[in-house]
């Protein structure tokens, strides 16, 4: 029989129905909605202020973008380690911080006329490397807040709002920047962070870390343990293959796309740009439905089923010829059942992962997944590249888009294809929900 304690303490915990009575939760969806805007707003904002400001070249440029996405091979794992340690309350709290600092610095030294690229470079470094710290303590953090049987409908409200950001972050980027300047718009992409900094910090809940050892392991030691979980862990080392697949081949796949739609489809900038906007709301609509159709059909089905559903979709892009009036719809209606399918999947299998490690191992098994599968992104662009320069901009799309295709074969013949309707449970718990 539950003791008194015991009892309060789960009365205390919110039903799934009641989710957005959950206080907590509302105040880490808000932050975590300020800061992916906040996120997403800046890599618009510092490109074009590097361009407009301190009129850099094509490759200070890209050397920008690169120093930019680097944290994220080179923390993910110790950032891993790390969330396990600490609450992440205060990683998130911590992060958030210092990107508005980064970003408010960044606004005053272009300001003052006091910014060069190297300054530049440093600050893009670091929102980038806390950037990695948070994302992977929002991933671990909805575990320790909700029950497991709310994963999916807290997960799919996260991705939620991650979907808008990535539609209208880049575009409120772009606006702040024509009417204000680039170094006020860094200095307002600072305002989404510290908007997160407020909300997360008023979070009351505290979180059930894991007890520390009185001797520490070091870090390194901790990074293993996490590979070692993930590869020991069938359904886990199934969702780090289909990532690794998926994110080697949509690199690939999209260094092709990127040439074939203006020199072989002969479109223009604007429309290019259309085309891959159109996966934002496609991708708002798959994080609607990921709180309802797992449920519903079960997270296997689902996770099968929209994998090849969106990846597919590339397929029928080499057959498309001309800037015809069928053309552009047709890339529009590629774009949004990419973005349904792979939010879908994204949501699905983010409540999955949550549900099958221990809280203590949160942050590092995100971790090891991320790394195992942006790891992979640089080779594959250079196999795009390779493939569009050797065997043609329409045979090379082509086989990349069938590259893509290994993820939902991989998740086929795993045990993800037999997950049901019931979240799996950690090792030695019983299932919830």
């Amino acid at each position: 029989m539950p003791s008194a304690s015991s009892a309060a303490s789960d009365s205390s915990r919110p039903v799934p129905s009641r989710l957005w009575r959950h206080v907590d939760f509302r105040r880490l969806w808000l932050g975590q909605t300020a800061s992916q805007l906040g996120e997403h707003a800046s890599l618009v904002v510092l490109p074009l202020l590097a361009v407009l400001a301190l009129d850099a070249s094509a490759g200070q440029l890209g050397v920008l973008r690169a120093v930019g996405q680097a944290p994220i091979l080179l923390l993910s794992l110790f950032a891993g380690a790390w969330v396990d340690r600490w609450r992440t309350r205060t990683a998130m709290v911590l992060t958030d911080a210092g990107r508005a600092l980064a970003l408010g610095a960044v606004g005053l030294l272009g300001l003052f006329g006091l910014l060069g690229m190297p300054g530049l470079f440093a600050l893009a470094f670091a929102v980038g490397a806390l950037s990695v710290f948070f994302d992977v303590a929002y991933q671990a953090s909805l575990v320790r807040l909700v029950e497991r049987d709310q994963l999916v409908r807290g997960n799919s409200a996260l991705e939620c709002s991650r979907s808008a950001a990535q539609i209208g972050g880049p575009a409120l980027g772009g606006a702040l920047v024509s009417l204000l300047s680039a170094p006020i718009a860094a200095a307002c992409s600072a305002l989404f962070f510290a908007l997160s900094f407020l909300s997360i910090r008023r979070i009351r809940r505290i979180e059930p870390i894991p007890e520390r050892p009185e001797h520490l392991p070091r870090v390194r030691h901790r990074i293993l343990e996490g590979l070692r979980f993930v590869a020991r862990d069938a359904v886990l080392r199934a969702v780090c293959l289909a990532s690794a697949a998926f994110q080697f081949s949509f690199a690939a796949m999209m260094t092709v796309y990127l040439l074939f739609l203006p020199r072989e489809l002969n479109l223009s900038g604007t429309v290019v740009g259309l085309a891959l906007a159109a996966a934002g709301p496609g991708a708002l609509l798959g994080s609607l439905l990921a709180a309802r159709l797992p449920s519903r059909f079960g997270h296997g089905t689902v996770l099968v089923c929209a994998a090849a559903l969106g990846d597919g979709m590339f397929l029928c892009v080499p057959a498309l010829r001309g800037s015809s009036a069928v053309t552009v719809p047709a890339l529009l209606v590629v774009g949004f059942v990419f973005g349904f399918g792979g939010q879908l999947v994204n949501v699905t299998i983010m409540a999955v992962r949550q549900a099958v490690t221990p809280d203590g191992m949160q942050g590092r098994a995100a971790a090891t997944i991320t790394f195992a599968g942006m790891g992979l992104t640089p080779i594959g662009s250079l196999v795009g590249g390779f493939l569009a320069g050797e065997w043609g901009l329409r045979t090379g799309l082509l086989v990349a888009a069938a590259g893509m295709m290994l993820s939902p074969v991989v998740m086929a013949f795993s045990p993800l294809a037999r997950l049901g309707r019931r979240l799996p449970a950690p090792h030695g718990e019983p299932p919830r929900g």
